[in-house]
């Protein structure tokens, strides 16, 4: 059976749309999971969704990776029943600011920055995005920022393992049939 161009077309926007609804369904459930976890400093989370941020950015671009983290930050918070509270509002300034990063570092630099370089970029912005945040809304005090050094240095950490892992899922998925077309499509989809 052959298709035609447009039947192609179509059939390439409605898998793109399954796969990205799937990263994030798998996002949020990774979110949720790591929620329930114990924690050893308060707002410290490992951030294992961000790794289907960072997949998502390289394969589909800068949209997708906002859907992605936007979507997360919602679905995971009306499921746990934190919708528009203080944290809520802190991770969607941190999710935020780590797209915002991570999209500039991955247009800017192109293929000079790969997925563990843009995931510790994107912890270092999250970590800083959530302090803001927490000292505007919360803790107007400036001790505040004597834990940011803490914080920095350990997203700096979970950046590293986080993107390594996206970095493994990235070469996996680039070898399977349905990501055939996808080599560098991530630069290609950046204006979708």
């Amino acid at each position: 059976m052959t298709f035609s161009v447009a039947e192609s077309s179509d059939l390439e926007r409605a898998r793109r749309r399954i796969f990205l609804a799937l990263f994030t369904a798998l996002a949020v459930a990774l979110n949720t999971v790591e929620v329930l976890l114990p924690s050893p400093v308060p707002w410290f989370r490992l951030g294992l969704a961000n790794i289907l941020t960072v997949t998502v950015l390289l394969l589909y671009g800068p949209r997708a990776a906002w859907a992605v983290t936007l979507g997360r930050i919602i679905v995971g918070s009306l499921l746990l029943g934190r919708l528009f509270s203080p944290g809520f509002f802190l991770s969607l300034g941190g999710g935020a600011a780590a797209v915002a990063v991570m999209t500039a570092a991955w247009k800017l630099c192109g293929a000079r920055i790969g997925p563990v370089g843009i995931s510790c970029l994107g912890a270092a912005a999250h970590a800083a995005g959530q302090m803001l945040l927490a000292w505007a809304i919360l803790v107007r005090h400036d001790a505040l920022w004597q834990l940011f050094p803490l914080l920095l240095l350990a997203s700096l950490v979970t950046g590293v393992l986080n993107g390594a892992v996206a970095d493994m899922l990235l070469e996996t998925l680039k070898g399977h049939p349905a990501f055939a077309g996808l080599r560098d499509a991530g630069r290609k989809n950046s204006s979708r």
